[in-house]
């Protein structure tokens, strides 16, 4: 029998939407800072504080939501609101090589969030931010190739090979950011107490 006490485990009240509005906006921000810093694209690959906000949204939020924080955005961008990269936006996203790293945020999210509700240490939320990292380049790196080999226009000479040369530079980035990320929302966490630890 489901009982009252689980019932409201499960509903989202006015502050989870609260934060939940907060990271979607998050992610807005840190997928256009390459239009303040039109330096920051290697390739076809914007470089991002995407993978960031999601891992904190996971870490902050818990599983579910930060994984429905990452949904939302990409939800408001598929709907036409200039939101991705390159303020892109439309259904027509899809399409794009890179709507894999997209899809992997909600990912990232729940798996970072996933971890940190079992074990809750400092050790915890900084493996959790990496190996949430490791599977947002593993499958948008592979989306991204297989994408352009199969509908895409791929750039002459493109290689699985030249796909991940595309993400080497950034890669530095993100993984100091998802340590500086386990760090902060531990600290975070142990103010907020958002996410309920086994």
């Amino acid at each position: 029998m489901t009982t009252v006490a689980q019932h409201s485990h499960h509903k989202l009240t006015t502050v989870d939407l609260t934060y939940i509005g907060l990271f979607s906006t998050l992610m807005m921000v840190g997928a256009n800072i390459t239009s303040f810093a039109p330096f920051m694209v290697v390739g076809s690959v914007p470089i991002t504080l995407q993978t960031f906000f999601a891992i904190l949204a996971g870490l902050i939020l818990g599983s579910r939501k930060g994984a429905l924080a990452c949904t939302v955005y990409m939800l408001i961008g598929l709907a036409g609101a200039p939101v991705f990269a390159r303020f892109g936006g439309g259904f027509g996203q899809i399409l794009s090589p890179t709507f894999g790293f997209i899809l992997t945020f909600i990912l990232v999210a729940f798996i970072a969030g996933l971890i940190i509700e079992k074990s809750a240490t400092k050790k915890s939320y900084v493996i959790a931010a990496l190996i949430a990292t490791c599977i947002n380049y593993f499958l948008g790196t592979n989306w991204m190739y297989f994408a352009y080999k199969l509908w895409a226009s791929a750039p002459e000479g493109f290689t699985y090979k030249i796909a991940w040369l595309w993400m080497m530079p950034p890669l530095p980035k993100d993984m100091i950011l998802a340590v500086f990320a386990g760090i902060f929302a531990y600290r975070v966490q142990k103010v907020l107490r958002i996410i309920p630890v086994k």
